[in-house]
């Protein structure tokens, strides 16, 4: 009987297979939208890469809503839909944008790797649990781990770079989509989900679209128009249709662990792509703000048993 009880209980806490293999999707996808953004800010205004790539994804939205005739939010989704389209529409696209004007993408990446924690985290927080003090305590080091890293990358000890404070910035707002969204997809779809997020949020991001336009005719190179092809098709958009729905699949801090593999393949596409060189500093920056946000999900993994 006990064996029978354990058996069960393992299965009920095993992460389904399907949501880490979606997982993974997307986060291959959004591998690429550090380096990518980076180029693109070479040529096109920061601006309109953040506001322009979200239009894009909206008319695609739009386009797939209306064809496969979905119903409307209802009531209080729609406030839920503006948490997630604040997140991943309009805070994370134009604070990395206007960050990695100045800061190398491999740099970024090892930055924004506490995502992973700080989604668990909220994750934690919206399903109103309680997990043990070695959770907070890995997320935190996590945390202390990359503001160490930034802030000795310009010079020092204490010497946060205006970038840095944008790409944190990014990283609370990103986490706080993917928390609500994981939520959401359930009940509406993943790709639904943020279909009616970037639907809802695209009157502001034409708008800001076309101060962009106004204050600088977008001109780049081929790369760099490819590059935000590719944020507003792929990163914006179809990379969000495999990680809503491995999210919604969840549990979403176990399923949110495969978003450390993120920051490593961002740094191998951002010496691939754009032939940074990757120092000792960053590699190691990297490892430590992985293992710690590592930690931290495997602690909370832990209080599922």
């Amino acid at each position: 009987m006990r064996t029978q009880s354990s058996a069960t209980a393992i299965t009920r806490t095993a992460i389904p297979p399907a949501g880490l293999r979606w997982g993974l999707v997307g986060v291959a996808a959004f591998s690429l939208t550090v380096p990518l953004t980076r180029l693109a800010v070479g040529g096109l205004s920061p601006l309109f890469i953040g506001s322009a790539r979200a239009v894009v994804a909206a008319l695609l939205a739009a386009i797939a809503l209306t064809i496969t005739r979905q119903r409307l939010p209802r009531g209080a989704q729609w406030l839920r839909l503006a948490v997630v389209g604040g997140g991943g529409v309009v805070g994370f696209p134009l604070l990395t944008s206007f960050a990695l004007t100045s800061a190398p993408a491999s740099h970024g990446a090892v930055v924004i790797a506490v995502l992973p924690a700080v989604t668990a985290m909220l994750a934690v927080l919206r399903g109103h649990e309680r997990p043990p003090g070695r959770f907070w305590v890995a997320a935190g080091a996590g945390a202390v781990a990359a503001t160490v890293f930034a802030s000795a990358q310009w010079g020092g000890l204490g010497r946060l770079h205006p970038a840095d404070l944008l790409l944190f910035g990014a990283v609370v707002a990103a986490a706080a989509g993917y928390a609500e969204g994981g939520l959401l997809a359930r009940e509406l779809g993943a790709w639904q989900t943020v279909s009616w997020a970037l639907v809802l949020c695209s009157p502001l991001m034409v708008a800001l679209t076309v101060v962009a336009v106004a204050r600088e005719v977008p001109q780049g190179t081929p790369a760099q128009w490819a590059a935000f092809g590719y944020l507003g098709a792929v990163s914006m958009f179809l990379g969000f249709f495999a990680w809503y729905h491995g999210l919604a699949i969840g549990p979403m801090a176990q399923v949110s662990q495969v978003q450390l593999a993120q920051p490593v393949m961002s740094i191998a596409w951002a010496a691939l792509l754009l032939g940074e060189q990757i120092g000792a500093t960053t590699l190691v920056g990297g490892l430590v703000v992985i293992l710690c946000a590592a930690t931290a999900i495997r602690t909370r993994l832990g209080t599922n048993r």
